[in-house]
Formats: C-alpha cells, structure tokens, sequence
C-alpha cells in the first residue's frame, strides 16, 4: 500500500462523485445513519462513502444553496412589497430632492489595525441609513415635489463568489457575497420607504466597476419590490450613462470610470440635443474617486455651462487605499436640492 499510485479520477468517476454529493437520496442515508450513530447530522462537514467499485470523500460546498434560497424566502416574508397610495400635497413652487449615497461598497472589510479605520457590513448599512436620514433631515423647510434616488455606484464590494471586483481583482471582504446582497436590497427598500413618505421618488441605477452584473441585478430585485406602487420608479437599464430632467436642470448620472471627465460636457450635448435646448442648468454628479472634486465648464456665453461633482463617499478606508496614501477624505453621503426655475440651490452633506 506504500508504494501503491494514486491516479487522478476520469470524467465519469468525478461525476458520479459530485451526483453523490447533491443527491438527495445520500443525503436521506447520511441522516439515517447519523441518527443511527447517535451524530448531529448538522455537525457533518465531510465523510466517506464505501462501496465495491469507490471509496469516495465527501465535503460539501462550502456555498449552500438552500440556505441562500432560504434568507430570500425569509426577507420576502418578513416583508411584503405591498404598499398604499400615497396622495402627496399639490405644490406649485416644489423643489427637486437629489440623494446619492455614492460607493457605498458594502461587503468591504478594513481593519483598525492595518488602516487605522474599522469597516464592515453592519457600519456599511448604518452609514447608507444615517446619511439619508440626515439628508432627509437638512431637506426640511425645502418644499420637496419629487426625490431623485441615485443608485448602484459601487454599491456591493465586489461581483462574484471568488470576491473579486467584475475584472478579477481581490478584495477584502466581510462575509459572504450573499449577505452582501440581501443587505443591500433590504437597505435601498429601507431608504425608499423613508423617502417616499416626502414625495415620488425615481430611482436611477448607474454601472459600476466593483459590482457591474450584481449591481444590476440589485436594481432589478429593487424594480420588482416597488412594481406594485405609483409611487416609486427604477431605472434598472443597463445604459452607462442617465440623464434626468427636473424643471430647467439636465442631470447626467455616471459611475465616473468611463468617458473622460473633460468629455462630459460635449457628450451630454450631443446624447441629448433636445434636453440640452429646452434647459438652462446642466450637471453630472460623478462617483468613483471618493472625495470631492468639482469643475464648471464654460462656453463664450456664461448662461450656458455644466457643472460637474465628484460625490463623497460614507465607505471607511481598506488595506489598499491606505497602502496607496489615498485617505483623509470626508466619509459623507451628499445631497441637492434644484428649483425648477434655477437649477441647483442648495448642496447638502451629512458627514460622519
């Protein structure tokens, strides 16, 4: 037995001992015999399987399907998506409510310890909340006729079970993708909820490099919550760049990763040459860096220009960017308030 070969196992055998691994008939043995044995059938890792052709090792996926189905049957019982109609106040001089909790990255991990700032899941969640609480919070006194509720914008760390980005780069992560995923759904409800109480909210998606597939799929599931209210409205389109209209402002919304900032300007012009016409102010809120940057690009008449914003980000600080010297920036969630006849009146920042 000492100097016996051990060979690589051919295509058939390897599916005989995956087929084994999911059948539900092995696993009706596995708990008869556990239950003969006197052996927590839930403490069983890993096992061995004996017959006359194999002697096969068992260890399951370290994934479970059926408790992944199961936390989605649970938050969807615990949570139904029916809602009432809201009858909002008719207001002739409303204001435009802009909220953009940007690069958020749940399912981030940094430890104190290696970058001097403590970052999870649950303070993830806390901050998205808090943030449009206290937008929500400095919005009072502004006569609030409709929300723009940006989304997606590195909302989840990363796209996949290996915790990579979408291109295949590691991150650090707490816990496992799926957590990530229904913390995110049920923290975007949550923050509809709350605003949808001042007035219809639009939600409008934007791609993005950390969680391009799974941030889509996220605004679908937040679409489909919401399909049954007049109220609420998502964007879900795959389109990497949006454009809003609310009164004279043209709004562009993009990850920021994409075309050249100093592009921006032109392009909106010639994406939309008709919502160019017909507005004054024009802007593009941007994501992507972290901090803050700002520019205003003029043409020969000064009434005719585009402002473009990087947004803040409420995400802590990981083993990368601090390795990198990319900190000191605000943690923040933003916010704007535009009139209809003047545009952007008003910038608000909940900082943490």
């Amino acid at each position: 037995m000492k100097n016996q070969k051990r060979y690589r196992l051919n295509e058939d055998e390897w599916r005989l001992i995956d087929d084994y691994r999911q059948d539900k008939k092995s696993k009706a043995l596995l708990e008869k015999e556990c239950n003969e044995a006197g052996i927590d059938v839930g403490s069983v890792h890993h096992y061995w399987y004996k017959s006359k052709k194999f002697s096969i090792f068992a260890k399951p996926n370290e994934f479970s399907r059926d408790e992944f189905l199961q936390s989605i049957e649970n938050l969807i019982s615990n949570y139904s998506p029916s809602y009432p109609s809201i009858d909002y106040p008719k207001r002739k001089e409303g204001h435009l409510l802009v909220i953009n909790p940007a690069d958020v990255h749940i399912g981030k991990y940094a430890d104190a310890l290696e970058t001097g700032d403590t970052y999870n899941v649950k303070i993830a969640r806390k901050r998205i909340l808090d943030g449009v609480r206290g937008i929500i919070s400095k919005a009072d006194g502004f006569s609030i006729q409709k929300v723009l509720f940006c989304i997606g914008n590195d909302i989840l760390h990363t796209d996949n079970v290996q915790g990579t980005t979408t291109k295949g780069t590691r991150q650090d992560t707490d816990g496992k993708w799926y957590r990530h995923f229904t913390t995110a759904l049920e923290v975007y409800v949550e923050c509809v909820e709350m605003l949808m109480n001042l007035a219809p909210v639009d939600c409008v998606h934007s791609m993005s490099n950390h969680d391009y597939i799974s941030g889509f799929h996220l605004a679908h599931a937040l679409k489909s919550w919401f399909r049954n209210t007049d109220s609420v409205t998502v964007d879900d389109s795959p389109i990497h760049r949006k454009y809003y209209v609310y009164g004279s402002s043209l709004i562009g919304l993009t990850h920021g990763d994409g075309a050249k900032t100093s592009s921006l300007a032109l392009i909106m012009a010639q994406e939309k040459p008709k919502l160019w016409a017909k507005t004054k102010h024009r802007y593009w809120y941007l994501h992507h860096i972290h901090h803050k940057q700002r520019f205003k690009y003029l043409t020969s008449y000064d009434e005719i220009s585009v402002t473009l914003e990087f947004l803040r980000s409420p995400s802590g600080t990981d083993a990368w960017h601090y390795q990198k010297g990319y900190i000191g920036s605000p943690k923040a969630v933003e916010g704007f308030i535009h009139s209809k006849e003047n545009g952007q009146i008003a910038h608000l920042t909940h900082i943490f």
